[in-house]
């Protein structure tokens, strides 16, 4: 095996640019390869330029030595703290990895051409980063001085397959009890909030849920990340975009909100709601615009009024306009929550107390064993679905 073969270094990678910027023809990246390593006097083997070619590949367009994980089906999420500081997620729990990037020169370097394949800049004057990569892995980096001393990464993966409830079911994260819950709410077009912490699933339960979606309604789906892949044949997908290194271009997740509802949607699905866009959710869901969900960040279901408060005040919702609109728009609460694995832990009903203020009721409650019990709000959910009320207690799932 030739030293080429084993490793390649900065030269290598820069004769290869040099080529593929002076090729006209749009040559394939092994001829180009195949073609540069003749230059230095290596001769590859099938096998070898296959391997080099599949190196070249994840420096110049990947994520260079990290690319192994962000393409392992069980990564979510890869984490550098340094450049023999890297960290990989796999089935819910970080595992130190066995990689070597390099120095902090290397690692920084690496973060700037992660951004600028997300269309964003990372140096002295912008240093940190939120970006989409165009596999649609999610980047956020930091580089110092507001990093310590190394540039620090984090890269969410996006899958795109569409898990089924029976799948859900089958790994733990709804429990039997509740699949008749759920498809009546998708059926009877209720409004949806999923809840819960980062990480907790709540991406991968919509997509679930909107594969449930009869075939013949049109969804139109909001995200500032595409992140959401329902198994549905008709999805219009908006995506936010961020502004340019000049400052200019941004699209928010409100104006495109405000776009969906000009599209004749069937249903608006908002991937998350992160800040002043929700102001526009709830006109839209109070406006006939029913069958509508969106995800947001919150502890418990009890958690998501005060949640729902916060955001809409960055868009100057007084709490009694948030209270009295969300009444209205939501339905019900789906809440996610992250143990040794992540699963449906609570179904609330969402309403407004006596008192004015703005509530999530428990209908159904989820132990880690799977064993659910109904709680006071249950009889409502269960009239406003047509499902009888005894249904609502089981044993456990194992």
């Amino acid at each position: 095996m030739t030293a080429l073969a084993r490793g390649v270094g900065p030269d290598f990678l820069d004769a290869v640019r040099t080529r593929l910027g002076a090729s006209g023809t749009g040559e394939a990246l092994g001829v180009v390869v195949d073609a540069a390593a003749r230059d230095v006097g290596a001769v590859l083997g099938s096998s070898a330029l296959t391997a080099v070619t599949r190196t070249v590949r994840d420096e110049l367009f990947g994520a260079g030595r990290l690319q192994a994980f962000l393409d392992d089906p069980e990564v979510t999420d890869v984490l550098v703290n340094g450049p023999r500081d890297v960290w990989v997620e796999r089935a819910g729990r970080l595992t130190r990895a066995d990689v070597d990037l390099g120095g902090v020169d290397d690692v920084r370097a690496l973060a700037v051409r992660l951004a600028a394949a997300g269309g964003q800049r990372l140096d002295d004057a912008s240093p940190a980063v939120d970006a989409r990569l165009p596999d649609g892995t999610r980047l956020h980096a930091v580089v110092p001085p507001l990093a310590e001393s190394c540039a620090l990464i984090s890269l969410r993966v996006v899958r795109s397959r569409a898990f089924t409830i029976e799948q859900l079911v089958a790994s733990g994260t709804l429990a039997p009890a509740l699949v008749p819950v759920v498809r009546a709410l998708v059926s009877t077009r209720a409004n949806l909030l999923v809840s819960g912490a980062t990480g907790s699933g709540k991406t991968t339960l919509l997509a679930a849920l909107l594969s449930l979606v009869p075939h013949d309604e049109r969804l139109v789906v909001v995200e500032e990340a595409g992140e959401l892949a329902p198994a549905h044949p008709h999805v219009v997908r908006l995506l936010a975009r961020h502004a340019n290194v000049d400052g200019a271009g941004r699209v928010d997740l409100a104006a495109l909100v405000r776009h969906a509802l000009r599209m004749r949607p069937d249903r608006i699905v908002l991937g998350e709601c992160r800040g002043a866009e929700v102001r526009e959710v709830l006109a839209a869901l109070n406006t006939g615009h029913d069958g509508g969900c969106a995800t947001v960040h919150a502890n418990a279901a009890a958690d998501v009024p005060a949640r729902l408060e916060a955001l809409a005040a960055l868009a100057g919702m007084s709490r009694e306009a948030v209270a009295a609109q969300a009444a209205s728009a939501f339905d019900a609460v789906l809440h996610l929550r992250r143990a040794d694995r992540r699963y449906v832990a609570e179904v609330g009903v969402v309403h407004r107390a006596a008192s004015g203020d703005l509530e999530v009721a428990c209908a159904l409650r989820v132990e880690p064993t799977g064993v659910t019990t109904a709680g006071p709000a249950w009889p409502s959910l269960a009239a406003r679905l047509g499902l009888p009320v005894g249904r609502a207690v089981t044993g456990s799932r194992r």
